[in-house]
């Protein structure tokens, strides 16, 4: 017997607000019955676990003990700028000059995550 991991669930201050945000950044749509004050809200995922953006009344206060890894379909420089166009902020500038490495950004709450390079990026590197 095991467990099947169903969501991630983010606490945050503003659910759909926040949901929205996750959405565009994984072009995938909110669950067809959220809008806007909903309390719990979802991104639903094309595969594994949905997004599960909860409602809570006290502000993050500390660093991420978990966080999601994106691995972009287009190089990861393309997608930290995109990222950051659409309300991501930059927390950690991880990248190294042979272009291994990884980008710490925030989502408009403060919750980190990460940019890793794209399988594009790994294969240039190794051909």
């Amino acid at each position: 017997m095991v467990s099947v991991v169903q969501n991630v669930a983010i606490d945050c201050a503003d659910a759909y607000e926040l949901a929205r945000f996750w959405s565009r950044v994984s072009g995938r749509p909110l669950h067809p019955e959220d809008g806007p004050g909903a309390r719990e809200t979802q991104v639903l995922l094309t595969e594994g676990p949905v997004l599960y953006f909860n409602q809570v009344p006290e502000a993050k206060t500390v660093k991420n003990r978990i966080h999601l890894c994106l691995r972009p379909e287009t190089s990861r420089d393309e997608e930290v700028d995109r990222l950051l166009g659409i309300g991501a902020a930059l927390v950690a500038d991880r990248r190294d000059p042979d272009g291994s490495g990884w980008v710490v950004l925030a989502d408009p709450e403060g919750n980190e995550f990460c940019v890793l390079r794209s399988d594009s990026d790994r294969a240039a590197a190794h051909p």
